[in-house]
């Protein structure tokens, strides 16, 4: 039987219990996730910082990061001029907000969570200070062979902090950012300005106009990658009725071989992967030493955060669908698509076959549409023709030649017959440069 004391308690927990819009307020606040050791013990390294924390989750004062830090405050109290007790309240303000970023803050040692304030300070400012060197914002207190914030520490340093910075337990609520900057010029900068400066270090790149807000570092790149919409030129079809119990798609060589050709798609967003035509068009993405890490940190952060979005995952998801083996990423490679400045192309296969394991497809993703056109094209009898007779007969131009027995004949007879290996040719051209089937076969 259950214990007396237990019961007490759920009884007491039943009427302290929260009405569904507080439930739903208390859950919208978390953004910063300590992740279960059932995902980070598959691979520690790349959801553990390496070189330098930021916030509780893996503070460690013997780290020599730290003594960075203090120096990096030091620089910018001085340059701004204004005092560390004006930081500290403009942050007090918002320190339960703060803390509720955190999902899981109760976890973490006392003495860390009492000096939650002093880490914010510390980590935000150095943030601050690594985002403007690194993005050539001229600095001129720091010493020109400063170890951190110098030339030197942008290539021998700068690159493992930016890794860091895109792990989802080593995070800094946007709001840290934004107090510090706000504090700094006595008046709050515009919305995008903090954005703007994380953009320019991560990937150099714009924001779009229509880009929401994120929480921290990595919501703001995950955002980056997927700005732009596909410019779809077919109708969208309702996911929920489609039949996908079946319909497995190919890798990119077999899907090569069916005629399907591969191209870059306009923009670099993960959601702009069409098809249209028999063109399937894939985003061009650099795969590294720091993909794998970062691609696991967006999923987690999917996984976890209730209303980000299954984007980044789908995309993986679908890498991982048309690319088996090395010879599928030589294609992708030759294409444009894939930048491999890993290794060799079986490298990169083993990366995109590994990252998207125990993971779960979203029913409602718009990739699903593209998945559904790719296999029902595949499917069609005249693209399978189509695709056999380009490769028969225009991989080897000597291939074109009527492959006839050897039969004496008159001049009559080869001009009766010249018109007739002529027409077969211009029916080989029409369907390599017109690949539209029949209207009653139209995909």
């Amino acid at each position: 039987m259950a214990g007396t004391g237990w019961i007490i308690q759920v009884n007491e927990d039943l009427k302290d219990m929260e009405g569904l819009s507080t439930e739903k307020h208390h859950w919208n606040k978390g953004s910063i996730y300590k992740l279960p050791a059932s995902l980070t013990d598959i691979n520690k390294k790349a959801y553990k910082p390496q070189t330098v924390s930021f916030g509780p989750y893996h503070y460690d004062p013997s780290n020599p990061m730290e003594e960075h830090k203090h120096r990096a405050l030091l620089h910018f109290l001085k340059r701004c001029g204004k005092s560390v007790e004006l930081f500290v309240d403009a942050l007090a303000e918002v320190e339960n907000d703060l803390k509720d970023s955190y999902t899981l803050l109760h976890s973490v040692p006392k003495e860390v969570t009492d000096i939650f304030l002093q880490l914010m300070i510390l980590d935000g400012c150095f943030m601050l200070e690594i985002l403007r060197t690194a993005a050539h914002v001229q600095l001129e207190d720091y010493a020109p062979n400063d170890p951190i914030f110098s030339n030197h520490g942008r290539l021998h340093v700068v690159p493992y902090i930016k890794r860091d910075m895109l792990m989802l337990e080593n995070q800094l609520p946007m709001l840290v950012l934004e107090k510090l900057v706000a504090v700094e010029h006595d008046k709050a900068k515009d919305e995008g300005f903090v954005t703007k400066l994380i953009l320019k270090f991560l990937c150099s790149c714009n924001v779009s106009p229509n880009m929401a807000k994120g929480v921290h570092v990595l919501d703001v790149y995950r955002k980056s990658l997927l700005q732009h919409e596909p410019d779809h030129k077919y109708i969208r079809h309702k996911i929920r009725s489609m039949e996908r119990d079946d319909e497995i798609i190919w890798s990119a060589t077999e899907l090569n071989e069916a005629g399907i050709r591969f191209k870059k798609s306009a923009t670099t967003s993960l959601k702009d992967i069409t098809f249209t035509r028999g063109v399937l068009r894939l985003p061009v993405v650099l795969v590294d030493d720091t993909t794998e890490s970062m691609f696991l940190n967006l999923m987690a952060f999917e996984r976890f955060h209730v209303g980000a979005g299954n984007e980044v995952t789908s995309y993986l998801l679908f890498m991982d669908n048309i690319i088996d083996n090395a010879r599928d990423v030589a294609l992708l490679h030759s294409k444009g698509i894939i930048h491999n400045a890993l290794g060799s192309d079986k490298a990169v296969a083993n990366l995109f076959n590994s990252l998207s394991k125990d993971v779960t497809q979203d029913p409602d993703s718009s990739l699903q549409i593209v998945h559904k056109r790719v296999y029902h094209y595949c499917r069609k009898p005249w693209n399978s023709w189509r695709a056999n007779l380009i490769h028969t007969y225009f991989r080897n131009p000597w291939a074109l030649r009527l492959d006839i027995p050897y039969i004496p004949i008159t001049v009559h007879q080869m001009n009766l017959l010249l018109p007739l290996s002529f027409s077969f040719r211009l029916l080989l051209l029409q369907i390599i440069h017109h690949p539209t089937p029949p209207p009653h076969q139209h995909l």
